[in-house]
C-alpha cells in the first residue's frame, strides 16, 4: 500500500528518478553537482523522482524545489527516517521491494550518482529490466568519471556484452546528463 501526500502525478509530465547515496555529505563535489543536476531537471521540465531520504536525495531534491520543479520522494518505514524537507510528494511503500519496483518501473528516465549498494541495486534493477526488455527503451545515464572505472571493472570480470553495457550511457556532467533527456525524451 503506497501513501501519498500532496499531489498526483499528471498524464504528461516526465518524471527522472536519481539514484545516490544517503551517505554524501553536503559540500561536497558530489552533492553539489546533484544539487545542479535538480536545478537543471526542473528547469527543463522535468519532475525528479528519488528515494526520498538524505545525502544525494536531498541535493537533488533542494536543487529541483528551489528551482521550482515538483519532486516525488519514494518512502519505505524500513528506514525508520524522516523525508527531506523538499520533497512536493511523498509516496511511502510498505516494503523495500515494492519501493524499488516504483522507482526502477515509473520514471522515465534514470540518473545515477554516487553512491553505495542501494544505489547499485537501483542501476542493476534497471539495467536488467531494459537488457530484458521488461520496460520500454527509456535514457539511463550514469553521472560522473567514476562509473567509467566501474564499467572497466564490468568489462573485465563479467560476462557483460557490450551491447547491455551499452544501453547505459557515462557522462561527465549534469549539463551532459539533462542534454541526453531532453534529446531522447522528445
Amino acid at each position: 500500500m503506497t501513501q501519498t501526500r500532496h499531489t498526483e502525478t499528471s498524464q504528461t509530465e516526465r518524471i527522472i528518478a536519481v539514484f545516490g547515496g544517503s551517505g554524501v555529505p553536503e559540500g561536497t563535489p558530489v552533492y553539489e553537482d546533484t544539487r545542479r543536476l535538480g536545478r537543471l531537471l526542473a528547469q527543463a521540465g522535468y519532475a525528479v523522482m528519488n528515494g526520498g531520504y538524505y545525502g544525494t536525495m536531498a541535493a537533488v531534491s533542494q536543487g529541483a524545489h528551489q528551482a521550482g520543479g515538483r519532486v516525488i520522494g519514494v518512502t519505505v518505514p524500513l528506514f525508520n527516517l524522516q523525508p527531506n524537507p523538499w520533497l512536493d510528494e511523498e509516496r511511502r511503500m510498505d516494503a523495500y521491494l515494492p519501493r524499488l519496483i516504483h522507482l526502477t518501473t515509473v520514471p522515465d528516465g534514470y540518473v545515477a550518482v554516487q553512491g553505495g549498494i542501494g544505489t547499485l541495486t537501483e542501476v542493476s534493477v534497471v539495467w536488467s529490466l531494459l537488457q530484458t526488455g521488461s520496460i520500454p527503451r527509456r535514457p539511463f545515464i550514469l553521472l560522473g568519471e567514476h562509473w567509467t572505472r566501474i564499467l572497466d571493472v564490468y568489462r573485465r570480470e563479467t560476462t557483460m556484452k557490450e551491447s547491455d553495457l551499452a544501453l547505459a550511457q557515462v557522462v561527465a556532467t549534469p549539463e551532459e546528463a539533462v542534454d541526453i533527456l531532453r534529446r531522447q525524451l522528445r
